[in-house]
């Protein structure tokens, strides 16, 4: 099992979706919100994500064609 952190910035379209349970119901991976801030105008979330490398992977491209800026962090 690995662990990857992440900065995640939403783009308002996004912000009422609920994109972090989809990526858990369709990948493999389990998330730990470690701190966000939450406007009408930005979503910023602080991501831990854990799971196998490769479905921490699929997760991490899925965000990012989803519109969602990923920022990765040392572990």
């Amino acid at each position: 099992m690995a662990t990857q952190k992440v900065f995640l910035t939403f783009p308002q379209r996004l912000i009422k979706d609920p994109v972090l349970y989809e990526l858990v119901q369709r990948f493999e991976v389990q998330t730990n919100i470690r701190g966000a801030s939450v406007t009408d105008e930005i979503a910023l979330v602080a991501l831990q994500i854990d799971g196998p490398e490769a479905s921490i992977g699929q997760a991490i491209e899925h965000l990012r064609s989803q519109g969602v800026t990923v920022e990765l962090l040392d572990a």
